[in-house]
């Protein structure tokens, strides 16, 4: 039996009642999704959310807490991910910053601008994710055991 979940991070950033998002390029169309991506070799979680982040976004962040662990088989390709998302403050900007590859740009959202657009939506975790979080469903840090 091969079956090999992902497993990923995902940060929300919140300013004003509006969220830190990133517009990239899937499969030909230009779809909306927290920073997020793929933990890799010899990585923390945490470590991981902070440099996906700043590579997707130019900003440095802190985190603050744990809004959820979730569990994702994406419809497009049959592929299960394991996401871990994080809340995190925004720190400083480096408007200078080259993106990662696919990364069109950021913008700052409200939850109902995103929920207007759910054919933007990488997947329907963006949405459950802020949900969450404003919800007031964040755990201490301390959860995450490295």
């Amino acid at each position: 039996m091969s079956w090999h979940p992902h497993i990923t991070v995902a940060t929300i950033v919140e300013a004003e009642g509006r969220f830190l998002m990133v517009e990239e390029s899937k499969g030909g169309r230009l779809v909306l999704n927290q920073p997020a991506g793929h933990l890799e070799p010899n990585e923390t979680l945490r470590q991981a959310a902070i440099r996906e982040t700043l590579e997707e976004t130019g900003w440095d962040v802190t985190l603050s807490g744990v809004v959820g662990i979730y569990l994702y088989t994406a419809p497009s390709n049959g592929v299960t991910y394991q996401r871990v998302c994080f809340a995190a403050t925004a720190l400083h900007h480096d408007p200078q910053r080259t993106l990662d590859t696919g990364i069109v740009g950021t913008v700052w959202m409200t939850r109902d601008e995103l929920a207007a657009q759910p054919e933007r939506w990488r997947s329907e975790l963006i949405l459950r994710c802020i949900d969450d979080y404003l919800a007031g469903s964040a755990y201490d840090l301390d959860v995450i055991r490295d």
